[in-house]
């Protein structure tokens, strides 16, 4: 769906009511939304203005992630929340952490959640898209299993994240304690010693 079209619905707004606000006839919105006519230049810092959003995003077809972040700033601008803390959370590429804002408001919290997971998932799509080319389907069917299965479990977490760390895919520094240290330590005597 192009972006202007998307932010008319979300903002529950009628053509007429924004070629009112831009001054012109409701036939340029339509014109605008079915991609037949450009957006003149003109009115874009309007659109800025209005919406909180780049001008470039009026006139491209937006994903899922580009939709939640419209719905995020448009829930700023509704609810004006205060940010309580920062949670630290790896980043994407995992090789660092990042101050990831908490809100007083649960809304901009679960909306923040639904951004990430998006991400996961589109990360996760374009790895499993590269599996046609190398024969390691099998170890994804294995990590969608054990997610489903065992997900909430530590022992699956601590293993993860000690198997980051010896493939070098977590730096160092980046661990939950001396607990993890411990077992990364006896996890990577195993691995040592099996020539992995």
């Amino acid at each position: 769906m192009i972006g202007l079209e998307y932010i008319l619905g979300l903002y529950h707004m009628q053509h007429n009511d924004l070629a009112e606000h831009l001054g012109i006839k409701k036939q340029n919105i339509n014109l605008w939304i079915k991609e037949k006519q450009s957006i003149p230049k003109k009115y874009y810092p309007i659109l800025e203005g209005l919406f909180h959003v780049d001008a470039e995003t009026f006139t491209k077809e937006l994903d899922e992630i580009e939709m939640l972040e419209i719905q995020k700033e448009k829930l700023k601008m509704d609810l004006q929340p205060i940010i309580k803390s920062y949670d630290q959370v790896l980043s994407n590429g995992a090789h660092s952490l990042e101050a990831v804002p908490i809100y007083d408001k649960e809304e901009m919290n679960r909306i923040e959640r639904s951004i990430e997971k998006a991400k996961m998932i589109q990360r996760f799509k374009e790895s499993l898209e590269a599996v046609d080319v190398h024969p390691f389907i099998d170890s994804y069917r294995i990590i969608i299993e054990l997610l489903e299965q065992a997900g909430t479990e530590s022992i699956l977490h601590k293993t993860l994240q000690g198997l980051a760390h010896y493939l070098n895919v977590l730096p160092g520094d980046i661990s939950t304690g001396e607990e993890q240290a411990e077992f990364e330590k006896a996890l990577f005597e195993v691995l040592d010693d099996h020539n992995y």
